[in-house]
């Protein structure tokens, strides 16, 4: 969604990269084999009642989501998408809760954790600065936490952005708190004009 050519960036959870002055986002050969069956699955399961459930499909790549935010009837919508993690994890596929959405992924690693310490592997940085609002940020917050620890960063930021939705274990675990999109906006403002 961004097309800046002199900046690196990771996307589904890591399983992408696209490195500055690349043309093209490579995707992790182990997850790559999967994404023809996550697609496959997405197809079996996209019925009429998961539509009129206001149930939204989102294509991530390898990664299909299926989001029930705004759904006339939340609940209902949940169960319909609980019936779909549960086939998805006997056709040995993996699920990963978010806020009101599920992730079918391919059964290997991906998580934003993955994503960040594979994007930062080689990178000659003291310090990481990371944004998240949902549970899926917090694999990041850890894996940073490590890398400090590990000694392969001087410093990490990690930044939680509070929102009625976002789980509490984001503000609870962020070296920083802003208040939702405006607060990241501030933030960056503040770091460009120091």
């Amino acid at each position: 969604m961004v097309a800046i050519g002199t900046m690196s960036y990771i996307g589904s959870h890591g399983a992408e990269l696209l490195r500055a002055g690349w043309t093209e986002a490579r995707i992790d050969p182990n997850v790559e084999e999967w994404a023809r069956r996550i697609h496959a699955f997405s197809r079996e399961v996209d019925s009429t009642e998961l539509r009129r459930n206001r149930v939204r499909i989102e294509d991530k790549g390898a990664i299909v989501g299926f989001h029930w935010r705004g759904a006339t009837d939340e609940d209902q919508a949940r169960r319909a998408v609980e019936e779909i993690a549960q086939r998805a994890e006997q056709s040995g596929l993996t699920t990963h809760w978010g806020r009101k959405v599920l992730e079918v992924r391919p059964p290997v690693r991906i998580d934003k954790g993955a994503g960040i310490t594979s994007f930062l592997e080689g990178a000659n940085v003291g310090a990481a600065l990371y944004v998240g609002d949902d549970a899926t940020d917090l694999d990041a917050f850890q894996a940073l936490g490590q890398l400090v620890e590990q000694g392969k960063l001087e410093r990490a930021i990690r930044v939680g952005v509070s929102s009625e939705e976002g789980p509490s274990e984001i503000t609870d675990e962020a070296d920083l708190v802003v208040d939702g999109t405006a607060g990241v906006q501030n933030l960056l403002a503040t770091l460009v004009a120091e």
